[in-house]
């Protein structure tokens, strides 16, 4: 079925939703469809271990009777199944206690223009080429080095998506999408240590991903890497969390902004619109538009249209993000983040990698973080982490079993630098992060 036709399809059944839902005394309601086709194959020391294929779907609808919600879902999108979802909403609805913040978010804000974001490269989904890529991928990575011993597998995923939303302001838009990824998990060992890392690659477009040879020898190189680590005295130094895993603080920063931590009163971020919280340098831009973007969207999940956004402009916190709900908890306005953020560009201090450790001298590079002790609510920070440790500027040997601990609110304040190399393989975008002092346990 080509993809317009889809398109077209499954918005005429989101319209058949609100329209019984305004016909069984909804005042307002909205629904959303999303259709997934897919196929997942791994394969574990050259041999197929997984063939999956997806092919599913399925229809959430909220209805409001005044300030009153109902929800309901199906995954049978027949005339009778899709009667039945509408109805249990209406009459959940009834039920349920009225809350002043409930409804659909404000019709001024609904997007109209819908941009052509480029998000869709179907490619036929082949279990074989599939199969042959994962092979390759893995042997390419146990052929790097006698000290691969062993492997946790490689994957190959390809999926393609219809996703349409609607609601009684009018609106009903959907667009399609695809992505591709490919994945390796080895292991590698010595006389004295054995150690596992991976390496993986995402995009759109299918040959826009880095090749097989690419992946295996690069999951190799960094599990060989790891060996002899060694563990160190506790301590305090400045730290560089690599960009592969420095997105997670900005994470944890863009979770104490959002709405619903701020009016549950559950972030440490509380209050601090308008106030530094980073260098004067720093700056977070949201961009949701951008072609190809991982996480670009031209609406959130509630119909609301996605712009342009400094969420921190020179290191000030221009706004919080806000879903209709917790705007309204909180006396203000959505600004589209139903959903989440939107393709977040973190600024940098234009240093290269080797140039970023030459400007730490002396301290941790942590590629590896464990654990979940982040406190959204005060700020503490506290994981298991590994990495390498660095004099000089020059990497000496690895290191694990470590703990480092901060306040976020200090670890903000204190980055030094940021890496001009960024991690673009998910929806925030950073280099690598230098922070001019943590508390480090060790031995």
């Amino acid at each position: 079925m080509q993809v317009e036709q889809q398109l077209s399809e499954i918005k005429n059944v989101v319209e058949d939703a609100l329209n019984l839902a305004k016909k069984l005394g909804a005042t307002a309601a909205e629904a959303s469809i999303s259709k997934n086709e897919g196929i997942s194959v791994g394969t574990r020391l050259k041999e197929v271990e997984t063939v999956e294929f997806t092919n599913d779907g399925g229809l959430g609808i909220s209805v409001y009777v005044g300030q009153k919600k109902g929800t309901a879902s199906t995954a049978d999108l027949s005339p009778k199944a899709l009667k039945t979802a509408v109805e249990k909403a209406v009459e959940i609805a009834k039920y349920t206690s009225e809350d002043e913040c409930a409804g659909l978010a404000d019709k001024e804000l609904m997007a109209t223009n819908i941009p052509d974001l480029d998000l869709y490269h179907p490619q036929e989904l082949d279990t074989q080429k599939a199969l042959e890529i994962a092979l390759e991928t893995e042997s390419a990575g146990m052929e790097t080095s006698p000290l691969i011993t062993n492997s946790d597998g490689a994957s190959y995923n390809a999926n393609v998506e219809v996703r349409v939303y609607g609601n009684t302001h009018g609106l009903i838009a959907g667009f399609p999408s695809s992505r591709y990824s490919l994945s390796c998990v080895l292991i590698a060992q010595n006389d004295t240590d054995m150690q596992r890392d991976y390496a993986y690659t995402v995009s759109r477009e299918p040959d826009q991903l880095k090749s097989a040879k690419e992946i295996g020898k690069e999951a190799a190189e960094l599990t060989i890497s790891r060996l002899d680590a060694r563990k160190i005295k506790t301590t305090k130094a400045p730290v560089i969390f690599h960009r592969e895993i420095a997105s997670s603080l900005f994470g944890s920063f863009i979770k104490a902004i959002s709405g619903g931590s701020l009016y549950r009163k559950s972030s440490f971020l509380l209050d601090t619109k308008g106030q530094q919280l980073f260098p004067n340098w720093l700056a977070l831009a949201e961009r949701p538009h951008i072609k190809k973007g991982l996480a670009s969207s031209p609406f959130d999940d509630e119909g609301v249209g996605t712009f342009d956004m400094d969420i921190v402009k020179d290191g000030v916190l221009q706004d919080y993000l806000l879903t209709s709900y917790s705007a309204r908890k909180l006396g203000m306005v959505s600004n589209g983040h139903a959903g989440g953020t939107h393709n977040v560009i973190v600024s940098d201090t234009g240093q290269s990698e080797a140039e970023l450790l030459k400007t730490m001298g002396t301290g941790l590079l942590i590629t590896e973080l464990m654990g979940q002790g982040v406190s959204i609510v005060n700020g503490d920070y506290s994981r298991g982490a590994a990495g390498f440790w660095v004099e000089n500027g020059i990497i000496q040997y690895p290191v694990h079993e470590i703990t480092v601990a901060g306040n976020l609110r200090d670890m903000f304040n204190n980055i030094q630098a940021i890496g001009q190399e960024r991690e673009v393989r998910g929806s925030l975008q950073t280099g690598s992060i230098l922070i001019s002092e943590m508390q480090i346990a060790g031995a």
